[in-house]
């Protein structure tokens, strides 16, 4: 990317006379200057909102490119530009402008105005999507390519893209967060407006973190790609999970006859590229000779007479003598190696001990507006998957008590056709019901009226079985804990979902992510199940949109994706999809620290 934005180039010119000796001004000068500086670069902003929202995004609509797209691309770009064009940059030039004399003061306008940055959190987690819409149109759609690069040569556009006007709304809060830090520097102790902008940049500071983690995201993204084409597509590492650790020249020292051969080598956080450059009048390419998986890697010094500053990486399928240009080229090759493996090795075993952990222990699960698949292990009569045809008379018995669900009302018994008898789930249990036996009733997790069956309608009901047995007074504990300990108000998020493992039938599934527990991710199938379904420990895991080759027919789709396992979860919206995508990202790579539940999840 190229260094600072655009409205830092114009800003600069505007306030450089204004700081050619700040010795020698006062400090209510130096105030002034900050505060104009707040002002000029806003106003460069603004320009730069409306070339967003009224130049590129119009054009492309009227281009005929779908509003799925342009929404997809520029997000809620237009609220940002009404928000600064029509409310904060007006009130700063009022105040800078007009007022400074009597109430020189900025502290107070932006504590009024910051809690509206918000909006800058649905841009922000857009940003990695609408980069990679910006790229496959471009590459798919030729008027789409042909409306952004008129645009880009016009005047306005300062011979920038439309990626880096874009990259401005993510720059902007810490370059607000930069000039109140400033500005506060510089504030006397006893000022009128030191308790406000105190609290502005306590709100502001806030946006900027995720401002921060995004670009930082972004860069790292930026460097796959530059790698990707380096390596002429060949290897499909642009992706999140990835992290390039260093990379760099090395000599091969070959095994017949000792001479060095030039090669370059990629060394990312789960794996090892070692490639031959290549010819090219244009730019250093490279392709790729070896793929060698951190897991099982080992690396050693060695000492050979005729070689210097040499070492042994050794794979499970090849090993390499690699020879440094300096001892202490060695020396950063041989620790950052190390190193890899180390933290490769730490979170391999986290994974494991989480799925120990969690496949031993019988957590308990809300009840769910579900009716669905159910874990090997809580099948009736049977050893278990591993046990000798557990797994396949498991399956046979589900079906068999699925299709009778189907078929006949839990309530009454008579059957189910499509006109005079329509099948409807008990939203609290999942039990399958008709329009005669079941009631409506609010229910917490959603603060909607549902659908229930009578059972569940009253509370002072003894709940039963179909047959009219009385459950177990364990089972009805095991109830109780389970939507205490994975309710609404004890996760981080849960909602209801769509689930696909294998094969092409989807299940209806409650998925929940606990507050004491942000490192996994529970799916529970029908309440009647004292086990939860499925307990999914997400460190290691790659998130993700499906891909054309997925070939899902569902939208709002996203996947969990793992050496050869892929899981696909579906949900009701593209804002729950958002809010799903960012938390289960921040768990796969292990963060826990801050994690809150999602905006308006």
């Amino acid at each position: 990317m190229d260094e600072g934005s655009s409205e830092e180039h114009e800003s600069t010119e505007l306030t450089k006379t204004e700081n050619i000796d700040t010795t020698k001004c006062t400090e209510a000068q130096k105030l002034f200057n900050i505060a104009n500086e707040l002002l000029h670069t806003e106003e460069a902003y603004v320009k730069r909102l409306h070339l967003l929202d009224q130049v590129f995004c119009t054009k492309l609509a009227a281009a005929g490119i779908p509003p799925e797209v342009t929404t997809g691309i520029f997000s809620n770009i237009s609220s940002i530009y009404c928000f600064h064009g029509q409310f904060l940059l007006p009130e700063l030039k009022a105040r800078i402008t007009q007022e400074w004399s009597t109430n020189p003061r900025i502290g107070d306008i932006l504590q009024k105005l910051a809690p509206f940055l918000k909006m800058y959190g649905e841009y922000v987690k857009n940003f990695d999507k609408a980069m990679d819409m910006v790229n496959t149109w471009t590459q798919r759609s030729p008027i789409f390519k042909e409306v952004i690069h008129t645009i880009q040569k016009d005047e306005v556009c300062g011979n920038l893209t439309l990626q880096h006007h874009m990259l401005e709304p993510v720059q902007r809060i810490p370059r607000y967060e930069l000039l109140l830090k400033d500005y506060l520097k510089k504030l006397p102790e006893d000022s009128l407006d030191r308790k406000d902008s105190e609290k502005s940049l306590e709100l502001i500071s806030t946006a900027a973190n995720h401002s921060n983690a995004a670009i930082r995201k972004m860069e790292k993204m930026h460097k796959l790609l530059e790698v990707y084409e380096r390596l002429g597509g060949e290897e499909d590492i642009v992706n999140p999970a990835n992290e390039l650790i260093k990379e760099g020249h090395i000599q091969k020292l070959s095994a017949k006859n000792g001479t060095a051969q030039d090669r370059y080598l990629y060394l990312f956080n789960s794996m090892m590229l070692y490639c031959v450059p290549k010819l090219r009048l244009m730019g250093q390419k490279f392709s790729v000779r070896e793929k060698i998986d951190i897991a099982g890697i080992q690396v050693q010094e060695i000492v050979k007479p005729n070689s210097s500053h040499t070492f042994l990486i050794t794979g499970k399928k090849r090993s390499l003598e690699l020879q440094a240009r300096t001892e202490e080229e060695k020396r950063e090759w041989i620790q950052v190696i190390q190193a890899t493996i180390e933290k490769h090795k730490q979170n391999s075993e986290t994974f494991r001990a989480f799925n120990s952990s969690f496949s031993r222990e019988e957590d308990h699960c809300p009840d769910s507006p579900i009716a669905t698949p159910v874990s090997c292990e809580s099948a009736p009569g049977s050893d278990g998957c591993n046990s000798p045809g557990g797994q396949e008379s498991f399956r046979k018995s589900s079906k068999i008590k699925r299709d009778k669900e189907k078929h006949g009302c839990k309530g009454c018994g008579e059957t189910f056709n499509s006109i005079t008898k329509r099948r409807h789930h008990c939203k609290q249990c999942g039990a399958v019901i008709c329009a005669k036996c079941s009631e409506f009733k609010l229910l917490a997790e959603n603060n909607r009226h549902n659908r229930v069956c009578k059972d569940c309608f009253s509370p002072s009901s003894a709940a039963s079985s179909p047959g009219g047995t009385d459950i177990p007074e364990i089972k009805k504990k095991a109830n109780v804990e389970r939507q205490t300990s994975l309710s609404p108000e004890s996760s981080v998020m849960s909602s209801s979902i769509l689930f696909l493992e294998k094969g092409k039938t989807w299940y209806k599934m409650w998925a929940c992510v606990p507050k004491n527990e942000p490192l996994v991710m529970y799916l529970q199938g029908s309440s009647q199940d004292v086990r939860p379904q499925r307990a999914i420990p997400l460190p290691g895991y790659d998130v993700s949109l499906p891909s054309a080759s997925d070939k899902v027919d569902l939208k709002h789709v996203f996947k969990l994706s793992q050496s050869q396992q892929t899981l696909f979860f579906s949900v009701e919206d593209e804002e729950l999809l958002m809010k799903w995508l960012e938390l289960l990202g921040r768990a796969s790579r292990g963060e826990t620290e801050g994690v809150e539940c999602p905006e308006n999840a």
